[in-house]
């Protein structure tokens, strides 16, 4: 079965199935490794951030096995070993999202640069704190990024800017986000993202609208290039 060119609509979910399929038609046996993800993004015709979507997913729903410095293995598929986890259909793409982040909340910490009052300010300092406590005691700050991120969207007193930045954020606890997660998450790298919080957080509390929008920009371009190397690393061949 040849592979064929796909669409660029829910992509990874479209190579993610073209691949499944040349598993399941013997094409790539258990035991075999996958083409490197450059290869398969060539012979696709898609980016490779697409491709490590669509190999995510698979790992995720037990069809590949990811071994640090060697590649992308074929998982036995009989009845007894397939796994139950299934990605949600309408679930987006982790590398996408961050770069969608990158364009809307870019915006939004401009806009709370103008807006925001002395509350918000202190309530995005709150946040970066509660970051530093959790990452101090090895425990992923979570609790305190999405504090961060709700209250620059806070600040600009938009309901539909904060809904919006809620679900952008919330959509990080989909199995696909969280699989990529355990390749790349680390103190060290919560460490990085808690200075690049508090980049933004000084440029609106100068009121510096440009200042902030590149340092939200900059915090996202830093996000999916640490989500890219961690990947690359677990997936050398």
């Amino acid at each position: 079965m040849p592979i064929k060119t796909v669409e660029p609509q829910r992509l990874y979910r479209q190579i993610a199935g073209q691949l499944r399929a040349l598993m399941t038609s013997g094409e790539f046996k258990p035991g075999a490794r996958l083409p490197a993800e450059r290869d398969l993004a060539k012979q696709l015709g898609v980016s490779r951030p697409s491709v490590r979507e669509a190999l995510i997913a698979l790992e995720v729903e037990g069809w590949v096995e990811v071994r640090t410095g060697s590649g992308v293995y074929v998982l036995d598929r009989s009845p007894r070993s397939r796994s139950r986890v299934k990605v949600p259909v309408a679930e987006w793409g982790p590398l996408e999202l961050i770069r969608a982040r990158r364009v809307v909340e870019g915006e939004i910490a401009a806009i709370a640069a103008t807006q925001a009052k002395r509350k918000d300010i202190d309530a995005i300092a709150a946040a970066i704190q509660l970051m530093e406590n959790d990452s101090q005691r090895g425990v992923a700050p979570l609790a305190g990024d999405r504090a961060f991120h709700t209250a620059i969207a806070q600040a600009c007193g938009n309901v539909v800017l904060l809904e919006t930045v809620q679900t952008f954020w919330d959509a990080r606890r989909g199995p696909l986000f969280e699989r990529l997660g355990d390749h790349f998450e680390s103190v060290p790298s919560w460490r990085k993202a808690i200075g690049e919080h508090q980049q933004v957080l000084t440029a609106i509390r100068d009121h510096d609208p440009e200042a902030a929008r590149t340092a939200m920009q900059q915090h996202m371009d830093k996000s999916h290039a640490r989500f890219s190397a961690s990947w690359r690393r677990a997936n050398q061949s």
